[in-house]
């Protein structure tokens, strides 16, 4: 008697970091699964509290008129890397022009030249946010790089990309209102304090 044969993923294909990647998100619904520098980083599906950073975050590039006409305002779509020939990160929100349909090159990632600002809201990873991605991002030439500091209840402005860092990197504390650069479209002003409360969960 013989045995029947068992497939195996990816037999008869070359296994590469985009396939692993899309066999991760594809059995692990809500994952989100980024290739930085030639690695996979895997983050599990957001808490409330992180969500809720984020709607909070979006309210005023909405009120600045950015998510209108030059440009919009957008969560978890793909940024190509230039970092390796499979790089790309999914950033929580990002402020791109208006054409970024035009500017696909595959994997459903975009050609960074059209990311304005990319934001990110930190979870259990947040050394990833706080050193990996601020690599990845200056060598993409994203002009301004926000990071929601959970852990430490910080906000981190990022801007001026060179290499791979950025060349003014101001932390902000709770109490503080800031405007971040002109160059994403509109002068757009964060209150820190507020931010970060709603990032962290509800006390009963």
């Amino acid at each position: 008697m013989s045995a029947a044969s068992v497939e195996q993923p990816f037999e008869d294909e070359p296994v590469t970091l985009t396939a692993i990647a899309d066999e991760i998100m594809e059995r692990h619904p809500g994952y989100r699964v980024e290739v930085i520098g030639g690695n996979l980083l895997v983050t599990p599906a957001p808490d409330v509290p992180h969500a809720r950073a984020l709607t909070k975050l979006m309210r005023p590039f909405i009120a600045a008129g950015l998510d209108d006409g030059e440009t919009e305002v957008l969560q978890g779509i793909g940024l190509w890397l230039p970092t390796d020939t499979e790089d790309y990160a999914i950033p929580d929100l990002a402020v791109v022009d208006a054409d970024v349909d035009d500017h696909l090159i595959e994997n459903n990632a975009y050609d960074p030249v059209c990311f304005r600002l990319v934001l990110e809201v930190t979870s259990g990873n947040w050394k990833n946010d706080l050193k990996t991605k601020v690599a990845a991002y200056s060598e993409a030439k994203v002009p301004v790089y926000v990071v929601v500091d959970r852990k430490h209840q910080r906000l981190h402005v990022l801007t001026e990309p060179a290499g791979d860092e950025y060349a003014n990197h101001r932390v902000h504390a709770p109490g503080e209102v800031i405007t971040l650069p002109d160059s994403i479209g509109a002068a757009v002003t964060l209150d820190v304090g507020q931010i970060i409360k709603a990032g962290q969960p509800k006390a009963n």
